[in-house]
């Protein structure tokens, strides 16, 4: 079998200041960087690192409606910034910052080309064809959070010819490498050809921890979030029944049985195990979002709870939510769920950096897709019947006879007059209760084109509809190194 020698190489998207010094290096090929690559359980291995390692919830909650101006708290730039709508003044070296997250998915999909280009001059690419699947995935999933974030959002019945982001497929052999941005619609369409390539491919046996990494029921529910998108909603339903075969309610979060019993610290010590059925994806990413979850200035009060909650009146039988809310000082709530483990330098260093793991896919995101896909599809029973799971196990003391969702419920509280609105303005609300603090709810906002209003305590009213060039992260002005454009402001 051939050998393959690889190193490692800077992703050119990067800021300058990861650029600054490294010139000397990178016309070079140091032996102490080269590794033989020449099996698929090597391959694997690459491909542990083929994840953004880096946090969005702080920006993607900060713009959503779930957080209100205490006049005090943590002052972060991201989560000042992206409550206010403004450029977030923050480096790639900042933690769960912008830059650090555009940063981190082009690390991500550098990797994933590495182990492409590998498997590509294997002499018995077959043998790698698993890996090959994940790295197509991780690829597409790369690029799918950074086109959602940092472009016009998609519109399946627009041209989505504004400015994509560049998709990259190859690995970097150059210093600076130019890249054109596209558009939005040539961005769906790469992701959707790796999506479909990739899929087929994924092998669950590869894995010794399936749930860090694409593993088949990760795949198929990020193809029926990416078909929520384009609202294809035959292949959301697909793509949902592929992901989970079996029981969904077995294998949701227990929040009303086995977790309500539990301590905070419990709770946070099982929400992101590999070991919770309701995990699918699991993604290791440098965050202090676990410490600071609760003292944001910029974060969930209670009376924000309440709105965020208000939706168990859609329930019949006076309903009322299981999560346990607590709070640490004044007005600073969470819901036990993310927590920070610290990792030291060294095993003597006192220094280190904070994680959290983050569960990028789970079993109640894959239900709600195929809640709304039903309901698209006029198969209002079956949407019905799997808003009753999910109440099921979210509902205290639930009573299958008395706690029921039907039509008239739905109706009595969201008002439509049309049993499909009510079935769609339910699954949007549950979904913000159940993913509240977890960064979810911006992708709503953002396909259902909602206005977002911010009300700073000093009185100021920041308003932004749909379509406002503020919606769009803005692109690292350090990009241009690489003539990528910005993002009009």
């Amino acid at each position: 079998m051939k050998a393959i020698k690889r190193y490692k190489k800077l992703i050119l998207i990067l800021p300058l200041l990861a650029l600054a010094g490294c010139e000397d290096f990178l016309s070079k090929e140091p032996d102490s960087t080269r590794a033989i690559i020449n099996t698929p359980k090597q391959v694997s291995q690459l491909l542990t690192t083929a994840y953004p390692q880096a946090g969005y919830i702080v920006f993607s909650e900060g713009m959503s409606d779930n957080v209100a101006d205490k006049g005090q708290g943590q002052d972060d730039k991201t989560n000042r910034g992206s409550f206010l709508f403004e450029i977030v003044e923050a480096t790639v070296d900042e933690q769960d910052s912008p830059d650090q997250y555009w940063a981190e998915c082009y690390r991500a999909i550098s990797v994933a080309n590495e182990a492409l280009d590998i498997i590509s001059k294997m002499p018995n690419p077959a043998e790698y064809n698993a890996q090959k699947g994940e790295a197509l995935l991780a690829r597409a999933y790369a690029h799918f959070m950074l086109v959602n974030y940092y472009c016009q959002f998609f519109d399946p019945q627009a041209t989505n010819d504004s400015p994509g982001i560049p998709y990259v497929t190859v690995p970097e052999d150059v210093v600076i490498k130019q890249y054109e941005r596209g558009t939005v619609a040539g961005v769906y369409q790469a992701i959707e050809a790796d999506l479909l390539e990739g899929l087929p491919l994924i092998s669950d046996g590869t894995y010794t921890v399936p749930k860090y990494h694409f593993n088949l029921a990760a795949a198929n529910a990020f193809a029926s979030r990416f078909y929520l998108v384009k609202k294809d909603y035959q292949k959301v339903l697909q793509y949902a029944n592929a992901a989970i075969p079996g029981s969904f309610a077995e294998n949701m979060r227990p929040w009303n049985t086995t977790y309500s019993s539990m301590s905070p610290a419990e709770l946070f010590n099982i929400y992101s195990r590999a070991t919770e059925n309701a995990n699918l994806l699991l993604v290791e990413t440098s965050s202090t979002y676990g410490r600071y979850v609760a003292s944001y200035r910029y974060g969930m009060t209670y009376a924000k709870w309440q709105e965020i909650s208000a939706s168990e009146q859609a329930i019949a039988g006076n309903a009322s939510w299981a999560f346990p809310l607590y709070y640490r000082g004044d007005n600073n709530y969470f819901i036990p769920k993310l927590t920070e483990y610290f990792v030291r330098e060294s095993v003597n260093a006192e220094i280190g950096l904070p994680y959290v793991m983050l569960p990028a896919f789970t079993v109640e995101e894959v239900l709600f897709n195929r809640i709304e896909a039903n309901a698209y599809l006029n198969n209002t029973t079956a949407s019905l019947a799997d808003l009753n799971t999910y109440v099921s196990k979210r509902v205290s003391n639930y009573d299958a006879a008395t706690h029921r969702v039907t039509a008239t419920s739905l109706n009595s509280y969201f008002r439509t007059g049309n049993a499909r609105n009510n079935i769609i303005e339910a699954v949007l609300a549950f979904k913000r209760v159940e993913f509240v603090q977890e960064g979810m709810r911006w992708f709503d906002i953002q396909r259902y084109k909602r206005a977002v209003t911010h009300t700073t305590r000093a009185g100021s009213v920041i308003s932004v509809p749909a379509g406002d060039p503020r919606r769009v992260l803005q692109i690292p002005q350090t990009a241009a190194i690489s003539g990528i454009q910005q993002n009009p402001r």
